[in-house]
């Protein structure tokens, strides 16, 4: 799949000339932190934010740019076009942090939530930007096209109570977000039923306005069409070590890329314990870069020892 070329080449390198920073780690959103008019102010700052929309383009055949930053909601909202529209924002954003200096230290880590990992690797080089677009862009088909089951985030309850949840409902967890709020998946029924159990044991479930069970067993069919596609991009080592999704550990090498990508549709993502490790690995600040703050707000209340970047013009 790939083409040899690598897009926006000065990102990589400009990121790996920094001077290393060991108590950095930048991490980058999934899906949910899109909206029209996202990516703006890096697009119009930044020469190299707006190479990296029109490589967006060009790659995947349409206007993905137009589609950022007029709209229509309900059309950047579909899963297809949500995934590449945020990795497109989140790498631009990246260029726009480079460009204007806010970026000046290269981090000891990498990470991203779901989709976001695949900002991750492209940030790490291991995969070239057009790669990790055709990537997403499919991986978003078949994830949107796949319309079984449903999520709902389980709040207010622990990670053993959760599972014991699971386990008499049918449910299964597709998200770890944070020690108290675990997202569950399954069919209706079986959520429905991990909801009700959640209320009894003092907690709350919240459905999730998804097409399916993202994250979960019931992903098998598109996780199984979605290896073939991966069997034919092109994978590097990571130049900065990224935290897997399902691992929660570095993904040092071309092969545990793969591996953790491939696994990912229909595995868990271990967030928060992907944050533990960093934490533990001796993060000390870390930089989201992508539309909105999502992870960020999550993180001040799963992982308060940590400091975050304060909000900048060009990070949006």
């Amino acid at each position: 799949m790939s083409n040899g070329h690598t897009p926006a080449p000065s990102i990589v390198d400009r990121l790996i000339a920094l001077p290393p920073d060991q108590s950095l780690a930048v991490i980058f959103p999934g899906q949910g932190s899109q909206k029209v008019g996202m990516g703006s102010e890096a697009r119009s700052a930044s020469a190299t934010a707006r190479q990296v929309y029109e490589i967006a383009d060009q790659t995947l055949g349409f206007a993905l740019s137009s589609l950022c930053a007029e709209g229509p909601a309900d059309e950047l909202t579909l899963t297809a076009n949500a995934q590449p529209a945020i990795l497109a924002t989140s790498i631009a954003i990246l260029a726009g942090a480079l460009d204007s200096g806010e970026l000046d230290r290269r981090p000891a880590y990498a990470a991203g939530h779901s989709l976001g990992q695949y900002s991750a690797l492209v940030a790490a080089g291991s995969l070239t930007l057009e790669d990790a677009l055709r990537l997403v862009r499919e991986r978003g088909r078949l994830m949107g096209e796949a319309k079984t089951g449903t999520l709902a985030a389980i709040v207010s309850l622990d990670e053993q109570t959760v599972t014991k949840i699971c386990m008499d409902s049918g449910a299964e967890v597709a998200n770890y977000n944070a020690p108290t709020q675990t997202v569950v998946g399954g069919t209706p029924a079986a959520v429905e039923r991990a909801c009700a159990l959640a209320k009894e044991r003092g907690g709350r479930g919240i459905p999730v306005n998804v097409s399916g069970a993202f994250h979960t067993s019931l992903m098998e069919p598109a996780a199984r069409a979605f290896a073939e596609v991966l069997q034919d991009t092109e994978v590097s080592d990571p130049v900065i070590p990224v935290i897997g999704n399902v691992s929660a550990e570095p993904l040092g090498s071309a092969e545990d890329v793969r591996a953790d990508l491939g696994a990912q549709i229909r595995s868990p993502v271990r967030w928060y314990q992907s944050v533990d490790f960093l934490q533990a690995a001796g993060a000390q600040r870390v930089m989201e870069v992508g539309p909105g703050q999502v992870l960020t707000n999550q993180l001040k209340r799963s992982h308060p020892g940590l400091e975050y970047y304060p909000w900048v013009k060009t990070l949006r």
